[in-house]
């Protein structure tokens, strides 16, 4: 199976691989995304550590159930060759209603084929008042073209 764009990547293929990952994630789709991972694809995700698209699977349907209406964008940090690093926010919601936006970084690692074989994530939460959440599209589902991606705003 292949998933391109494929490695190398220019600028141009490292955006769009990471517009690409932003959409799946999005969808809140645990199969969906996962199959743009090895089938021994290793992740590193805030303190958990696993491996293989089972593992993803069910990482990703617990992190879902938690982080109710989920919104994600990804901006490219870096890229060189088979690797690229993003930075990230995204927001979400828990059971009793209270707001988080996370922020991130991930280093992904690729194979020939595109798929990514290795994924380490880290991961702070900060809780927001409701009235201060910026990600507002319909959910699931990927970013309109005119909401903007992080630009310059660290923060």
């Amino acid at each position: 199976m292949s998933r391109p764009p494929l490695p190398p990547f220019t600028r141009e293929t490292a955006a769009q691989k990471a517009r690409m990952a932003e959409d799946a994630w999005n969808s809140r789709d645990p199969v969906r995304v996962s199959l743009a991972y090895t089938e021994d694809s290793r992740w590193r995700n805030r303190s958990e550590v696993f491996q293989g698209r089972e593992a993803i699977v069910t990482f990703l349907t617990r992190k879902w159930e938690k982080e109710q209406d989920y919104r994600l964008i990804k901006d490219l940090w870096a890229f060189d060759q088979n690797r690229i690093a993003v930075r990230f926010q995204y927001e979400w919601h828990d059971a009793s209603g209270q707001w988080y936006r996370s922020y991130g970084n991930e280093q992904w690692e690729f194979d020939e084929h595109g798929l990514m074989r290795r994924r380490e994530a880290s991961i702070n939460d900060i809780m927001i008042a409701e009235k201060d959440r910026r990600f507002h599209w319909a959910a699931p589902g990927p970013r309109p073209a005119d909401v903007p991606g992080l630009g310059t705003d660290p923060f």
